[in-house]
């Protein structure tokens, strides 16, 4: 073998290589970005991306715009409706304590 045929092999095995990187970095991509959002149907969203790329791409941009689709409400509205009825609750638990005292 002389270094044409063997610099060409490499060239091979590189571009092999950087493919295969790619359609596994295009098919955990979608399962990738759900799990960091805690989106409820990360596992759905994951396995669609990976059959979609095993059908030839058709169901692949439907699992990567899934992932973005909010569930729920936003955490900062949750996180003021949470704290609101922690409020609530020791106002009432106050209340019920003097109501205890009171009838003592």
């Amino acid at each position: 073998m002389d270094i044409a045929t063997l610099f060409a092999w490499f060239v091979i095995a590189v571009l092999f290589s950087v493919v295969v990187a790619a359609i596994v970095g295009l098919g955990s991509l979608p399962g990738g970005i759900a799990k960091q959002r805690n989106h409820p149907h990360a596992d759905a969203i994951n396995a669609a991306s990976w059959i979609g790329l095993a059908l030839g791409g058709i169901l692949w941009p439907i699992a990567f715009v899934w992932a973005f689709i909010p569930f729920g409400k936003s955490n900062s509205t949750g996180d003021g409706e949470v704290e609101s009825l922690r409020k609530q609750v020791a106002q009432l638990q106050a209340e019920l304590a003097s109501l205890k005292n009171a009838s003592t």
